[in-house]
């Protein structure tokens, strides 16, 4: 494959990154941030820009297991939250899971239905405990992700912010090791954790590397054929990715309404 032409992350865009962060809270006049922290690598570099942009006492952070959480996101969460100073609380979700698929599921059942109820579970208890503390609910999400529309709408999708919106999962890597990230976090295969085993390059069928080649190329406006001689993918394979990104458009956008009132 053809080297990765993403520019390089720069000291300098952290420190965008990280004023945001402080200029959005401070014109929301809200008091803090709410962050669920999963022991993957984007929600622990979302803290830490957090921790630097507003101090951690105005950090919360929440770790939300179900049965399928891993024992090390326990033991990895609360590190990272006593090395950076932010409140750390734990919500156990799978009463709250269990229940509500006692009442929606029926018939088989996929693992999708309930990581999407496990998902949207975790948005309740992060925008409960953002309403009693006057704070902002930052989300997760990289640009990788949002683009293949890979989050669960109402669910990890749901914030009020998101400082990694314009970062792909690569950029998302270079800005860990600038900000000082754990490398045994740095180097977890991704994984949303909604159902054992689960990870986010098995689940797309491509790894991140790869991937983020090709949605770069896609918003330079090059053609199939050209980003296949770039990446050195196979078109069919681009024209697949290219077709993901449109059909997940309406997870990007607010609701649609009519135009013409």
């Amino acid at each position: 494959m053809a080297g990765v032409k993403i520019p390089n992350i720069t000291a300098e865009d952290v420190e965008s990154l990280i004023g945001f962060i402080r200029t959005t809270v401070r014109d929301a006049h809200s008091d803090g941030v709410v962050i669920g922290l999963s022991g993957g690598i984007d929600s622990a570099v979302v803290t830490k820009l957090c921790v630097e942009a507003l101090g951690p006492e105005k950090v919360l952070n929440v770790f939300m297991p179900s049965r399928v959480t891993p024992a090390d996101d326990y033991k990895i969460t609360k590190e990272m939250s006593t090395m950076w100073g932010t409140e750390y609380k734990v919500v156990d979700i799978q009463p709250a899971v269990d229940a509500l698929a006692a009442v929606l599921l029926s018939g088989k059942e996929t693992p999708l239905e309930r990581g999407n109820i496990s998902a949207r579970c975790r948005m309740i208890v992060l925008y409960n405990l953002a309403k009693k503390r006057n704070s902002l609910v930052v989300g997760t999400s990289n640009q990788s992700e949002l683009m293949m529309g890979y989050f669960t709408k109402f669910g990890d999708g749901a914030c009020d912010m998101t400082p990694l919106a314009n970062m792909y999962k690569t950029e998302v890597r270079q800005i860990a090791r600038i900000i000082g990230i754990p490398e045994e976090v740095i180097a977890k295969p991704p994984s949303a954790g909604l159902w054992e085993g689960q990870t986010d390059e098995s689940d797309m069928g491509i790894t991140y590397a790869d991937l983020d080649s090709i949605l770069y190329d896609m918003e330079q406006d090059r053609s199939d054929a050209q980003i296949s001689a770039d990446t050195g993918l196979p078109k069919d394979q681009i024209a697949h990715i290219r077709e993901q990104v449109g059909s997940m458009e309406h997870k990007r956008l607010p609701a649609i309404r009519p135009s013409d009132f």
